[in-house]
């Protein structure tokens, strides 16, 4: 048996309080006061750790699907065995093939990706062809503040000061828009997301009402999301482009958004949608085509961290997306800083760093 066998797989839950200047907003009807997720830390029988994330909707289903469905199915299988998580993927099909499963095999594809690096001593980076760059920059994602434009604009000023160039707000009005363009100035991105806030009817009123503040794409303006008809019809109705993926339910429905030019800009979440592996895939496929990739990063863990690595090797240079808000706990330290709204990826093994030890002990983990 190889040196590379997985020995265990541990999900740690991870809870990060933090602030963004107003009342905690709703997160599925509750006030929201941490931001959440799974880390999934992989060792092999040589004593080597991978770490990884997954989507934290729901931390106890999480952690039960990786614990009693994926591990048992992982352990004892070689690390660097190709496609084993596609394969795990078909294995738990009849589990569903979205949501809490892919989640969970997202945070497992990102801890093997971290280890195949480690394991050969390179960033992850050179494992997708080497960096095109080493610098990425980053744009603000606000959090809501459901129409307050006294708050839009005052958040959207500070994010300018502390050197961000780019902005998204998570807001659902045109003068919660106007409110930021005002404090960002002409020229400068702007993006909205309104997490499918609106039927087609409305969602062509208000996205009109926001044009002449240009945004450069509505994210998520439909429900359901994946109404390809409804946001055809957008697009042609208002001229401003659309941004999606976040939500959608697999690899496949996202490669068809590529192969239909379905969407401007596609957005998968690394740590929902299949890992570095599946955000590899489609960064790829976007090449050459009128899509372009845009990952959704509302996250601070090994997730991000894949996120950086992906936008470094591909082609076309992308800003990340960065949440604004004062963290309780920073899972990084400073070994990824962010400056002047950029981060620099080191050429360390693997992601490039372990989330901190003070972290992984401290109040803000949990195991189940």
């Amino acid at each position: 048996m190889p040196r590379t066998t997985i020995r265990s797989i541990d999900c740690l839950k991870l809870r990060l309080p933090f602030r963004h200047g107003a009342e905690p907003p709703l997160f599925a009807g509750r006030p929201r006061t941490t931001l959440d997720s799974v880390l999934v830390r992989v060792e092999l029988d040589n004593g080597a750790v991978g770490w990884g994330e997954a989507y934290g909707g729901e931390l106890d289903a999480l952690a039960a699907v990786l614990a009693h469905r994926v591990a048992p199915l992982a352990c004892g299988r070689d690390a660097l065995e190709p496609g084993l998580t596609p394969a795990l993927e078909r294995t738990l099909h009849n589990l569903g093939r979205s949501g809490v499963l892919l989640h969970a095999l997202s945070g497992l594809d990102i801890a093997l990706w971290d280890l195949r690096g480690k394991l050969e001593g390179v960033p992850l980076h050179a494992l997708l062809g080497g960096a095109k760059r080493q610098r990425i920059p980053a744009y603000a994602s606000l959090l809501q503040y459901y129409g307050d434009a006294g708050l839009v604009a005052c958040h959207t000023a500070r994010a300018l000061e502390d050197g961000f160039g780019r902005v998204k707000l998570h807001e659902r009005t045109a003068a919660a828009v106007a409110a930021a363009r005002r404090a960002l100035g002409p020229g400068l991105p702007l993006m909205v997301d309104t997490n499918c806030a609106w039927q087609l009817d409305e969602a062509v009123r208000t996205v009109r009402e926001m044009a002449p503040f240009d945004p450069l794409w509505i994210e998520e303006p439909l429900w359901p999301p994946e109404d390809g008809g409804s946001l055809a019809a957008l697009r042609a109705a208002t001229g401003i482009p659309v941004a999606v993926g976040e939500n959608a339910s697999s690899l496949f429905e996202l490669q068809s958004l590529v192969a239909n030019a379905g969407v401007d800009y596609l957005q998968p979440s690394a740590i929902k949608c299949g890992g570095v592996t599946a955000l590899w895939q489609l960064a790829r496929q976007c090449e050459g085509t009128a899509v372009r990739f845009s990952p959704q990063s509302a996250f601070f863990g090994p997730g991000f961290l894949a996120t950086l690595h992906v936008l470094a090797a591909q082609e076309a240079e992308c800003a990340v997306e960065r949440l604004y808000c004062e963290l309780g706990a920073v899972p990084y330290g400073t070994a990824v800083p962010l400056q002047r709204g950029h981060f620099t990826l080191t050429d360390r093994p693997g992601l490039g760093a372990d989330p901190e030890p003070a972290l992984i002990d401290g109040p803000f983990v949990s195991r189940p």
